[in-house]
């Protein structure tokens, strides 16, 4: 009779265990890369007039491109529209920290930079901001992440970094 109690109990244990541990270990890892490694959910930075933007009379996103602000500091103003990013390429030199300000004059699109910590929605009218560091030299792609038509496989672009 005693063996069978500790046979249920081992069992009980065996349960119990992963029910805790698994929960934990999963709080973990969003604590990590929260804090550890610095992924953000982006916020939106405000709103802008998608007619104004598709027009290029909005005073932020008519003329898109890459503009130093401080030594080292760039902002890069670009623009998402069915599959294409204005500008398509960017060359920052290496070690030069980047905020992206981000609208779509459209449709919803996406902006994930491969190798960098940049995942961003892009909402038409609505202002998305993210920045990061580019630390090692190279050519990062820009992808699209979300569907926005038949040409969605083609939108694409490039950071170069030197």
């Amino acid at each position: 009779m005693k063996d069978k109690k500790f046979i249920s109990y081992l069992f009980e244990v065996a349960w119990i265990l992963p029910s805790v541990a698994i929960p934990v270990s999963m709080m973990v890892a969003i604590l990590v890369t929260a804090f550890a490694v610095g992924v953000r959910v982006p916020t939106s930075a405000g709103r802008v007039s998608v007619s104004a933007v598709a027009a290029g009379t909005d005073t932020i996103f008519s003329q898109p491109g890459l503009r130093e602000i401080a030594p080292g500091r760039y902002e890069a103003i670009i623009t998402a529209q069915t599959f294409m990013f204005t500008p398509n390429t960017i060359e920052i030199p290496a070690g030069s920290k980047v905020t992206f300000i981000l609208t779509s004059k459209d449709v919803i699109h996406g902006f994930k930079i491969e190798g960098a910590p940049i995942n961003v929605m892009v909402i038409p009218g609505q202002i998305s901001r993210v920045t990061a560091t580019f630390d090692k030299p190279g050519e990062y792609l820009v992808v699209c992440h979300e569907y926005c038509g038949a040409g969605h496989h083609v939108m694409s672009g490039k950071i170069i970094v030197n």
